[in-house]
């Protein structure tokens, strides 16, 4: 016989912060549009509510791909949000996660409470629904944070890079430039990259080696991480 609880309990949702990089190496965000209340119409970070037989992460990843068809990403937690006020419909807690992807890897197609689907340059960001744009400042903290201990790239740069590609993804992240000749001392050092023996093809400047990264090297840099102060 199930226990009846005598307080009442809060409903439990997850959010989803998922971040690409365009071919113009601009950073991007994707953000669904409401199609039902409360919110309808806006913008807002894919998401939804737990069902009682799944944990929260195959919540996370199910609400995903239903709203957005992004499927096969690796979500890391972010931060559970618990205002009282948040949401307008009940008490409503949230766990958000968020990762990082290859833009053209994913075939983009809105469903379910989702009218549709897009990326969003976090430079031009429409008003987010609830609490979201809160969370997505937190998420754009942590990825921030992150790129100082543990390396970042391999999920969102093409197979083959420049130096100055991986440059401009660092620069982006940090919204900040950074010395060319510190960054590419400090990259090389690391012993990360692979140099292809290839340079870039069809382009009008002279054309730049292209790298890859060491796959085994970038894992065993995210697991014990380093410094990338410059």
């Amino acid at each position: 016989m199930p226990h009846t609880y005598e307080y009442p309990r809060p409903a439990l949702t997850v959010d989803c912060i998922i971040f690409g990089l365009d071919a113009q190496l601009e950073l991007k965000v994707m953000l669904i549009q409401r199609d039902i209340p409360p919110f309808q119409g806006q913008w807002a970070i894919p998401g939804g509510f737990v069902r009682m037989d799944e944990t929260l992460e195959q919540a996370a990843l199910r609400e995903l791909q239903e709203e957005t068809g992004i499927h096969d990403v690796y979500l890391e937690q972010l931060y559970t949000f618990g205002e009282l006020k948040r949401d307008p419909r009940d008490r409503i807690i949230t766990v958000a996660y968020y990762a990082l992807i290859n833009l053209a890897e994913q075939n983009i197609q809105a469903d379910t409470d989702a009218r549709s689907a897009d990326w969003f340059a976090l430079s031009r960001l429409p008003e987010l629904a609830f609490d979201h744009d809160q969370i997505l400042q937190m998420a754009i903290a942590r990825l921030r944070s992150k790129i100082r201990y543990e390396p970042i790239g391999f999920e969102l740069l093409p197979t083959k890079f420049t130096l100055s590609q991986l440059q401009k993804l660092y620069e982006t992240v940090l919204a900040r430039p950074l010395d060319k000749r510190n960054f590419r001392k400090k990259i090389l050092s690391m012993d990360l990259l692979i140099d292809t023996g290839e340079v870039e093809q069809g382009v009008s400047h002279r054309a730049a080696k292209l790298y890859q990264f060491d796959e085994d090297k970038y894992l065993q840099l995210k697991q014990n991480g380093f410094n990338f102060e410059l």
